[in-house]
């Protein structure tokens, strides 16, 4: 059986201790990569994040990493974006006007009609399509968050849009196309549910991996 070797895309924002944790619990050999050169070699790229788009954008344009993220994702490689990790993949962010990743059409913009900002705590995440990640984890799940921005996908990435959830109103939770995957909760923080979801994508990225290697 293939042991999922993880990356962690360490760019100064967020702990990163619960994730590595979680992926740890989770069978994964996990790695953080400092600069791009580290994580040629892993089956699955993390990256997590909380804060602004524009210093996380400096930060691993700093390090190397904005096209070779680009790039991973443009070869079909396992990704796993969390919270920041999932805004980073649209075209730009309203928060501070930074240009971000621009892998999937849309925009990162300020949660609409929320009765609180930032939203903090637990919410149910509705799936529209199925996945991988969330085998054996009830429709109804709650998962745990903390943000005021989200990523609002554009109609060319509509098909991409995984999951829902509401807070005054309906946000994008989820995103899946092909192997990259990114959501909006923090799955290191949303206990055996989480937990689950962090095993899925691990043993997805080695199933992945064993297929590519024969």
């Amino acid at each position: 059986m293939t042991v999922a070797r993880v990356a962690v895309v360490d760019y100064g924002a967020g702990n990163l201790v619960s994730i590595e944790q979680a992926l740890t619990a989770a069978g994964a050999l996990v790695h953080r990569a400092l600069d791009a050169s580290q994580i040629a070699d892993a089956d699955l790229l993390v990256v997590p994040g909380v804060g602004a788009a524009a210093p996380a954008m400096d930060r691993l344009r700093a390090a190397g990493f904005v096209e070779a993220i680009r790039e991973w994702i443009a070869a079909d490689r396992p990704y796993l974006g969390i919270c920041l990790g999932l805004q980073l993949l649209f075209e730009g962010s309203d928060e501070d006007g930074a240009e971000t990743l621009a892998v999937l059409p849309g925009r990162t913009v300020r949660l609409a009609a929320a009765p609180t900002l930032p939203h903090i705590g637990w919410n149910q995440v509705e799936r529209r399509a199925e996945h991988g990640a969330f085998t054996g984890i009830a429709a109804d799940a709650d998962f745990y968050f903390v943000h005021s921005y989200v990523g609002e996908p554009g109609p060319a990435a509509a098909d991409a849009i995984l999951a829902e959830t509401e807070h005054g109103t309906r946000f994008t939770s989820a995103v899946a196309r092909g192997n990259l995957l990114g959501v909006q909760f923090h799955p290191e923080r949303s206990g055996a549910d989480g937990l689950r979801l962090v095993a899925n994508v691990v043993a997805l990225a080695a199933r992945t991996a064993t297929g590519s290697a024969a």
